[in-house]
C-alpha cells in the first residue's frame, strides 16, 4: 500500500512538473511572440522604434506633459451623443458621480450594483481647479482671441466647455465595460473603418478576425485602419498598465495587470491578433511622429509662442518643444507619406475626402463614450490623430509659413497643440508600458 502512495504521489509530482514546464513555455511564448521585425507599409524595425522612444523621446515628452500649458486641456463633456441614446447606466454625465440606477439595489444584484459604483467613482473628472488657475484661464482666452484663427473651433467655442488639469485625471482602469463600451468600438470599427462589403468583421473589437481582409486593400485603407487599431491597443494598454489592483482603506493601489494584459494581446488567447494590434499602435506611433517632425517650422518661428502668462516658463517650454522636434526630424526610418494619395488627381481628392469624413465620425462617436475619464482621454487622442494627419495633409501650406505673421494657409490652434503633444505622449508612454509588461512576463518565469 505504501509503494502504491508513492507511485501516486511521484505521479502527481511528474504531472506538476509537466505543467509547470509547459506552464513556463507558455510564458515564454508571450514574450517572444511579441511584436518584433519590419513593420508593414514602412522600412522601419520595431527595435529602432524602441530604443529611439526610451532614450529620446518618452523622456521629454513625459517632462513637456506636465508644462501648464499642455497640462490643461479643455473639452465638452457634456455633448450629447449623436448616433443613439445613451442608456445612462454605469455612465457619468457631469462630473459629479451620479447615482447608479434604482432597479439594481432593489434587485439586490450585489455584483453588478458594486461594479457599477466602481466605474462611476473611478470615471469621475476630477474638476478641482485653484481660483488662480481659473483666473489664468480668463487671460489665456484673452490671448487666443487675440489671435488669427482658420478653422473651426469646436470644443473650445461651446459655452459647456471646461479646462480639464490631465495630471490630476491619468488614463487608467475606471471600470468602464460592457454594451455601452462595447457599442463604441464596435461602431468604430464596423461603421467607419474601410473594409470590403463583402467580408465579415465580427462585432466585438476583442475577438479575432476572419482572415486578414486588409492585404486586398489599398494602401490609404490599410493605413486607416491601422491607426484606428493602433489607438485601440494603446488605449487598451494604459488600462492594463494602470489597472485598479486593490482597495484598503478607501486608497486604490493601481499598477500593472498581466493578467488584463494577456488577455487583450498574447498570442494565444487572441488568436493571434495580439501581435498584430501591437504592431498597428507601432505604426501609430510612427505616423504622429513623422507629423511632428513635419509641423516644427511652424513652431519655429519667432511669432507662436506658448502662452500662459509666465514668460520665462512660456519660453523654456518652447525650447523644450523644439529640442522634441529636433529628436523627431532626427529618426532615420520616418514614414513616407507622399505614398499615400500619389494616385490620380480626382481619385485621390476623393480618397482623402472619404478618409477625412471617416475620421470625423469617429471624433463624433467618442461623445458617446460613457465614462467622463475615458470619453476625455478619448477626445484628446482622437483630436491629437486628428491634428497629426491634417499636419500631414498640409504640407504645401507649412512650407510657405511666413515667419512675422499668421498663415491664413495653416493654423493650429491651442487645443489643437495640447492634444496633439498630449496624444503623442500616450503613445510614447504605451511602447514604454509594453516594454515593461515584457519584462514582467519574463520575471514571471
Amino acid at each position: 500500500m505504501s509503494q502504491g502512495i508513492r507511485r501516486a504521489g511521484a505521479g502527481q509530482g511528474a504531472a506538476a512538473a509537466v505543467q509547470l514546464l509547459v506552464t513556463l513555455s507558455f510564458l515564454r511564448s508571450v514574450v517572444e511572440a511579441q511584436v518584433t521585425g519590419v513593420l508593414d507599409d514602412c522600412l522601419c524595425d520595431i527595435d529602432s522604434i524602441d530604443n529611439f522612444n526610451t532614450y529620446k523621446i518618452f523622456p521629454k515628452i513625459k517632462k513637456l506633459q506636465e508644462r501648464d500649458y499642455f497640462r490643461y486641456y479643455k473639452v465638452n463633456l457634456k455633448r450629447p451623443c449623436p448616433f443613439w441614446a445613451e442608456d445612462g447606466h454605469c455612465s457619468i454625465k457631469d462630473c459629479h458621480v451620479e447615482p447608479c440606477p434604482e432597479y439594481l439595489k432593489m434587485a439586490n444584484n450585489t455584483k453588478e450594483l458594486e461594479d457599477c459604483e466602481q466605474a462611476n467613482k473611478l470615471g469621475a473628472i476630477n474638476s478641482t481647479l485653484s481660483n488662480q488657475s481659473k483666473e489664468a484661464f480668463i487671460d489665456w482666452a484673452r490671448y487666443d482671441d487675440s489671435r488669427d484663427h482658420f478653422c473651426e473651433l469646436d470644443d473650445e467655442r461651446s459655452p459647456a466647455a471646461q479646462y480639464v488639469d490631465l495630471l490630476l485625471n491619468p488614463e487608467r482602469y475606471t471600470g468602464y465595460k460592457g454594451t455601452s463600451a462595447w457599442r463604441v468600438w464596435n461602431s468604430i470599427y464596423e461603421e467607419n473603418c474601410f473594409k470590403p462589403r463583402s467580408v465579415y468583421r465580427p462585432l466585438n473589437p476583442l475577438a479575432p478576425s476572419r482572415g486578414r481582409f486588409f492585404l486586398c486593400l489599398c494602401l490609404e485603407k490599410r493605413v486607416f485602419y491601422k491607426l484606428i487599431s493602433g489607438l485601440h491597443a494603446s488605449i487598451n494598454l494604459h488600462l492594463c498598465a494602470n489597472y485598479l489592483l486593490e482597495e484598503t482603506w478607501g486608497k486604490p493601489s493601481w499598477g500593472p495587470n498581466i493578467k488584463e494584459f494577456k488577455r487583450r494581446f498574447d498570442p494565444v488567447e487572441t488568436k493571434g491578433e495580439g501581435p498584430r494590434r501591437l504592431k498597428n499602435l507601432y505604426f501609430l506611433y510612427l505616423i504622429e511622429l513623422r507629423a511632428l517632425s513635419k509641423v516644427a517650422p511652424y513652431f519655429e518661428r519667432s511669432i507662436v509662442d506658448l502662452y500662459t502668462g509666465n514668460a520665462e516658463e512660456d519660453a523654456d517650454t518652447k525650447t523644450l518643444l523644439l529640442n522634441i522636434f529636433q529628436d523627431t526630424k532626427s529618426f532615420p526610418m520616418h514614414f513616407d507619406e507622399k505614398s499615400m494619395f500619389a494616385g490620380d488627381k480626382k481619385g485621390a481628392k476623393s480618397l482623402k475626402e472619404e478618409f477625412r469624413l471617416h475620421f470625423k465620425n469617429i471624433s463624433r462617436i467618442m461623445d458617446c463614450v460613457g465614462c467622463d475619464k475615458c470619453r476625455l482621454w478619448g477626445k484628446l487622442q482622437t483630436q491629437g490623430l486628428g491634428t497629426a494627419l491634417k499636419i500631414l495633409f498640409s504640407e504645401k501650406e507649412i512650407q510657405k509659413l511666413p515667419e512675422n505673421s499668421p498663415s491664413k494657409g495653416f493654423q493650429l490652434t491651442r487645443q489643437e497643440i495640447v492634444a496633439l503633444l498630449n496624444a503623442f505622449g500616450r503613445l510614447s508612454t504605451s511602447i514604454r508600458d509594453l516594454q515593461n509588461f515584457k519584462v514582467l512576463l519574463q520575471h514571471s518565469r
